[in-house]
């Protein structure tokens, strides 16, 4: 199991953390997701074949950026 803790621009409330969350977890071997908007973080638990590639390329495609 794998993990990354990534900064992401962009969240402003709770429902933006819920739209993360949730198409972070319909990407086969993501297995949690924990989004904060007030700290502009993401944690995500992952396996293959899920890969970081993946889960940045999602996150860009709901709008919002990833710093780091």
């Amino acid at each position: 199991m794998q993990e990354a803790n990534l900064k992401v621009e962009g969240m402003r409330c709770h429902g933006c953390e819920m739209r993360v969350q949730n198409a972070l977890l319909s990407i086969e071997g993501v297995k949690n997701v924990s989004a904060n908007f007030e700290q502009k973080s993401v944690n995500v638990q992952f396996e293959a074949p899920a890969s970081l590639d993946d889960i940045k390329e999602k996150i860009d495609d709901l709008g919002f950026e990833v710093i780091r």
